[in-house]
């Protein structure tokens, strides 16, 4: 019996970043033509995970492999995921969900870093490497299991290619933001800044980083440039393809031994034992695509928007 496999993307305000997932999800049917491959969002956008489960389940399906558009194990990858596909899993009788790994740090990631840095060097006047300062910028979360990992990849990456000093900024909750660790890293003088934001897909926060970036570079002396998101580039699907191995092959383990939820760690003590719950529910299936007109003041996103207070 064929089997499916559900791209768990998060959403996006934006009808460039939902088409950029879209994408993605492109290349994996036709990369997995032995699957039936469908996606879903977390919020904001439809279809919600619960339709394309149902879609699946009406073709035929009844074992399906959750892959977590996510680079990092933060709350979506460890609480909301999880809690969505063990709810719809419970609708079915004769229906199994085995959930994947989030992309974390792995080769591929690390070599697309590189790829991305060079690529964004070759555009400007060559200079060596001790003189730049990369900036690695994350997504930012509250849980510092996944913030551990940003740095684990700016550290690899840093080093393994030489940079005079390597920092760490995000675009929100973590510490510190982008702006911070430009004042930060300034102090230092370094001839040019370097910032990969890692992310998958352009959207808000993407371009609210690059005007950050652009809005300082206004002010100093020195050079500030930045990176294009990953995208859905070959190196991506590689990893993909390692993350869906593992699920076909019960592999797929998160980092239990700093998870919050399981283990007492410093600073996030409140949160050990805590009931799974997803906390998107709100804005769950938000955005319609007939409402994806960035701007337009009278759609239905703008007026929940105004409702929720968002």
């Amino acid at each position: 019996m064929k089997k499916g496999i559900l791209l768990c993307g998060h959403g996006s305000r934006t009808k460039t970043g939902t088409d950029s997932f879209k994408e993605l999800v492109a290349l994996l049917q036709a990369r997995y033509t032995d699957y039936e491959v469908d996606y879903g969002f977390l919020e904001f956008n439809h279809p919600v995970y619960e339709a394309s489960v149902e879609r699946m389940y009406q073709k035929g399906i009844r074992e399906i492999y959750a892959l977590p558009v996510i680079l990092f194990a933060g709350s979506h990858a460890k609480n909301d995921i999880p809690y969505e596909m063990n709810t719809i899993q419970s609708y079915y009788k004769d229906l199994t969900i085995k959930m994947g790994k989030h992309l974390g740090v792995n080769s591929f990631l690390l070599e697309l870093a590189q790829k991305r840095v060079l690529e964004e060097e070759s555009k400007h006047a060559p200079i060596d490497r001790k003189d730049v300062c990369l900036m690695v910028v994350g997504r930012g979360t509250t849980d510092t299991d996944a913030n551990s990992d940003v740095h684990k990849l700016a550290c690899m990456l840093g080093e393994g290619m030489g940079f005079g000093f390597t920092t760490v900024a995000y675009s929100g909750t973590a510490y510190p933001n982008v702006t911070k660790s430009l004042e930060l890293t300034s102090k230092m003088e370094f001839k040019r800044t370097i910032a990969i934001p890692f992310f998958f897909f352009t959207g808000i926060l993407l371009e609210r980083i690059y005007k950050q970036i652009r809005d300082f570079s206004e002010t100093s002396l020195h050079e500030y440039i930045y990176t294009q998101a990953f995208g859905s580039d070959e190196l991506i699907l590689k990893a993909f393809d390692e993350r869906l191995d593992e699920a076909i092959n019960g592999t797929a383990n998160m980092n239990c031994q700093l998870c919050k939820y399981r283990k007492q760690i410093v600073g996030l003590e409140s949160e050990i034992g805590k009931e799974q719950i997803g906390h998107h529910l709100g804005v769950k299936g938000l955005l319609f695509e007939e409402d994806e007109k960035v701007g337009q003041k009278n759609s239905v996103f703008t007026k929940i928007k105004k409702g929720l207070g968002i």
